[in-house]
């Protein structure tokens, strides 16, 4: 119990999340007794799995959009194909940030590409910045709740589980929150804006119907030349569901035809190439990092027998399985507060594992419900990445920010019970074999 405690009040006064946790492996060592061999050896023995591999691979494609402008292509996409609908600009930050959580995996990504490819547009188009900004820090859960997503693949290669199955599994609850979100749009921009419509709509209206028909020309003719970029999705996805690649062997396809594109198409410069491959390398170090002590700390936690012992003390409180996974979804959140989420899954998921197990709880419906739970935390303060990153690229004040959020909070948090109570939501590829 102490080493846990230690973990969080070093990470409580804002210690690095590696160090952390590296602090406490070495000051509880000799309670432990790990064998010196071992400290070196299963951080590197763990961060070398063949499925941890997709995530500096996902970051990587995450880089390499961002930089060569291939995220705009998403943006027109998603823009043409909701031309029609009446403050359209939120529905393409909704629909674009799922189709770029397709790609990269990552929700922090998701908030950087899309608020800083939308959020300037959405402020000229009298949208208040706090809304844009709530907007899109909501809407960046969806780069984890639509796989591919980099917590589940931790989670199923630390718990052993099958990422393809969890990538199925995630599927539903992120078209939930996508839908959920929209009807959010959809009230909050009729009190919002001038008749519930943006103002790039007001001004298509007075424009004469030759130069409308010139302009969706000039959409179509963008749209057919990005078709290579805007394939990204259906490769990566297509791929894995079809049996063709597996996750990691899909990012690594996903990465070389990204490389391709921006050679081919967008002749990118040899300089931000490099750039965007060292921005890849930073990120996917720190969170293979945060792997590599978290595998020994939660060594620690099995000798100590935490999740017999967690597993012994939920059973001795109740015997139903859904009290359980409300219990469980408190505890989480209170964790997502607190944790960064790649380091909460990889700590989290091995110590309640073995409960839900004992309950006899698909392993994959657990994966999917622990990983919406932390995630949630990304927009629930004290912590709340999405929240900071939203606010400072839509140059948002913090507090009515925080109120323009509480719709989609209440969006994330309905779909996750839904999908608590409601187990086929994730289960719901048995019914294809």
């Amino acid at each position: 119990m102490g080493s846990l405690i230690t973990a969080l009040a070093l990470l409580l006064v804002g210690m690095p999340i590696g160090l952390a946790f590296a602090l406490v492996v070495i000051l509880g060592n000799a309670h432990w007794d790990l064998a010196a061999y071992t400290l070196g050896e299963l951080p590197f023995d763990v961060i070398i799995l063949s499925p941890l591999i997709a995530i500096p691979l996902f970051i990587l494609v995450g880089e390499l959009m961002n930089r060569s402008g291939l995220t705009r292509s998403i943006v027109e996409l998603a823009s043409f194909t909701l031309y029609k609908l009446k403050a359209k600009l939120g529905y393409v930050l909704i629909l674009a940030s799922g189709l770029m959580g397709a790609i990269t995996g990552s929700s922090v990504a998701t908030v950087a590409a899309m608020g800083g490819t939308l959020g300037a547009e959405m402020r000229k188009r009298n949208y208040p910045a706090p809304y844009a900004a709530a907007l899109n820090a909501a809407t960046g859960l969806l780069g984890v709740f639509i796989p591919p997503s980099i917590p589940l693949i931790l989670y199923g290669s630390i718990v052993e589980v099958s990422i393809k199955k969890l990538f199925l599994a995630s599927m539903l609850p992120g078209l939930l929150c996508m839908i959920g979100f929209a009807c959010v749009h959809m009230w909050r921009s009729k009190g919002l804006l001038a008749a519930g419509v943006d103002a790039e709509s007001t001004n298509r209206a007075m424009e004469s119907s030759e130069q409308k028909s010139s302009t969706k020309d000039i959409k179509k003719w963008k749209i057919v030349r990005d078709l290579p970029a805007l394939a990204l999705p259906i490769l990566v996805l297509g791929s894995i569901y079809g049996g063709i690649a597996t996750p990691t062997e899909a990012a690594g396809i996903a990465a070389l035809y990204a490389l391709l594109i921006i050679f081919i198409r967008v002749k990118m410069p040899l300089k931000q190439s490099i750039q965007g491959l060292h921005g890849a390398v930073v990120v996917g170090a720190a969170i293979l990092t945060i792997i590599a002590f978290t595998s020994i700390l939660n060594r620690a936690l099995v000798l100590e027998q935490w999740p017999q012992a967690i597993s012994a003390s939920t059973v001795a409180l109740t015997d139903n399985p859904l009290i359980f996974l409300l219990l469980v979804n408190a505890v989480l959140l209170l964790i997502g507060m607190f944790m960064e989420t790649n380091a909460a899954t990889m700590l989290m998921g091995p110590l309640l594992a073995p409960a839900a197990h004992a309950y006899g709880i698909d392993p994959v419906h657990f994966g999917v419900l622990l990983v919406m739970n932390i995630e949630i935390g990304l927009i629930t303060p004290p912590l709340a990445v999405n929240i900071y990153v939203a606010q400072k690229i839509n140059s948002a004040n913090l507090l009515p920010m925080l109120k323009e959020l509480i719709p989609f909070f209440c969006v994330a948090l309905a779909v996750l019970m839904a999908v608590t109570f409601f187990e086929p939501l994730t289960t719901w590829y048995h019914y294809l074999d």
